[in-house]
């Protein structure tokens, strides 16, 4: 009987052994098997539930971000306003070079010509979008040759303030235009566009 017995273990040892290799993943399955079916299996449910985030995580970054975006606008401004006096004076470098000399010529052709001259119906003004001028106040001179001759044209302009006052003067002129040709020179104003002045033509003269 003993030696029965001891046969019969030494051939379930191992089965032993394969079962109980097998009890943790059959364990495990019958847990996953729980929880799909909705058997109430608690331990199922338990390990799937998301954990609440840690409130004491949270440093204050919001403020830090407001006044990154403080900063960036000052920045903004400040980087506007730099084009805006760059793109003034690029308007006027790119018509002083030839207005420089034009207008010299008029102021001394001007010079001695008393009240408004002789030809103030050849020439009239239309006003400029400051868009185009880098915020300056400028004003298109035109010129046209009404006389049967070819003729130069010497311009005065002057900007008043709202009271009236002559606050700047700028000369311009067109040299050797045909009959009925044109000309547009530009008169521009170099004061604060506030309080923002007004240009009239204050002589024309024809030679």
């Amino acid at each position: 009987m003993d030696t029965h017995r001891t046969r019969t273990a030494s051939r379930r040892g191992p089965l032993a052994a394969v079962a109980m290799a097998l009890a943790p993943l059959l364990g495990t399955a019958a847990l996953a098997a729980c929880g799909a079916d909705g058997g109430g299996g608690t331990a199922s449910s338990a390990s799937v539930r998301p954990s609440a985030p840690a409130t004491a995580s949270f440093t204050g970054s919001a403020p830090s971000a407001l006044r990154s975006l403080a900063e960036s606008a000052k920045a903004s401004v400040s980087a506007a306003a730099s084009s805006a006096s760059a793109r003034a004076s690029e308007f006027e470098a790119s018509v002083s070079a030839e207005a420089a000399r034009a207008g010299a010529a008029a102021e001394k052709e001007l010079k001695d010509v008393d009240g408004r001259g002789d030809a103030p119906a050849d020439v009239s003004l239309t006003g400029k979008p400051r868009a185009q001028t880098g915020g300056l106040l400028a004003v298109v001179v035109n010129i046209t040759n009404r006389s049967g001759d070819t003729a130069s044209y010497a311009v005065r302009v002057d900007f008043r303030d709202p009271d009236g006052k002559v606050v700047e003067t700028r000369y311009v002129g067109a040299e050797d235009l045909a009959p009925g040709e044109r000309a547009q020179p530009l008169a521009v104003s170099r004061k604060p566009p506030e309080p923002q002045p007004t240009a009239e033509i204050a002589q024309a003269q024809r030679y």
